[in-house]
């Protein structure tokens, strides 16, 4: 049985880990877009979008705002932008082989590297 920050958090990334809503955040960073919009860039069916859209406005990854006939959806970039600033940086650091983490070797070869590379000199 899930409690408290468990709850939410399990809800937060179960919510994350599809990849039509990852790719539809990522998609709304360049701006608000409505469904037609999303479905054409993602090239997926306008009720696939649909469907994926749902948790992420009940999440508040988005919001959503009517103009006339049409809805629109815009990131929350006060929560998603430090999000996707966070998964650069670990993947930077951590899966720098493009979606393959590295290992415990794999890491201390990586500092190893880093530790024997050129250093930083400031001469201001």
């Amino acid at each position: 049985m899930k409690h408290g920050l468990s709850e939410t958090c399990h809800l937060f990334f179960s919510t994350l880990s599809n990849p039509t809503r990852l790719a539809i955040l990522e998609l709304l960073r360049d701006g608000p877009k409505n469904v037609t919009e999303i479905s054409e860039s993602l090239n997926q069916e306008q009720s696939m979008i649909s469907h994926n859209l749902k948790p992420l406005e009940r999440c508040r990854f988005i919001f959503s705002e009517r103009r006339k006939k049409k809805r629109f959806y815009a990131l929350n970039k006060e929560t998603m932008e430090s999000l996707f600033k966070t998964f650069t940086y670990h993947t930077q650091k951590y899966c720098p082989t493009k979606g393959k983490c590295l290992t415990v070797r794999g890491l201390q070869k990586q500092k190893k590297k880093a530790a024997s590379g050129p250093l930083y000199v400031n001469r201001y």
